[in-house]
């Protein structure tokens, strides 16, 4: 997997510690996630969520990148490939800009990256949200992406073909 491959209309990279105070300027705008997912972001949180990861994952499977126009970071993504299974990658994370939200760029970087993940013979792209977080919601579902257990989080799915 490349993650250079996620897009064709963004540059996507992961993301180092040097990026921090960006991430932390996206993230720490975005007050409704927190409110559904505490506790509030911090410069240290962001470090842990670079480095962790699901049992039995090594971290070169661990793409936490973000996607950058003309240089300014408007999203951010984690992304495990192999995770549950091999043929399925898990989205652990996504968060876009506040300034850039509601405008279709969201749906449009999700597509993208399932569209590139096709031509890898991926079978299933899984996330999940928290339970009563009507925005993520919405979202997801109207991205493709279906519920298949529901409880605190809710665990959602996107078959590829």
């Amino acid at each position: 997997m490349n993650e250079l491959l996620f897009s064709k209309k963004y540059y996507v990279r992961k993301l180092q510690k040097n990026d921090i105070d960006q991430i932390y300027g996206l993230c720490s705008k975005n007050h409704l996630y927190y409110q559904y997912c505490p506790p509030y972001v911090t410069r240290k949180s962001i470090e842990s969520d670079m480095m962790t990861l699901p049992g039995n994952i090594d971290i070169k499977d661990k793409y936490y990148v973000g996607y950058f126009k003309n240089e300014k970071l408007i999203a951010v993504l984690d992304l495990i490939d192999g995770y549950p299974k091999k043929d399925i990658v898990f989205i652990g994370f996504f968060m876009m800009d506040i300034n850039v939200q509601k405008n279709g760029i969201g749906s449009a970087i999700v597509n993208e990256l399932i569209e590139y993940l096709t031509t890898l013979k991926y079978k299933e792209v899984r996330l999940g949200w928290i339970n009563g977080n009507l925005l993520a919601e919405h979202f997801w579902i109207k991205n493709g992406f279906c519920p298949i257990k529901e409880d605190r989080v809710v665990l959602a799915n996107r078959t590829i073909k």
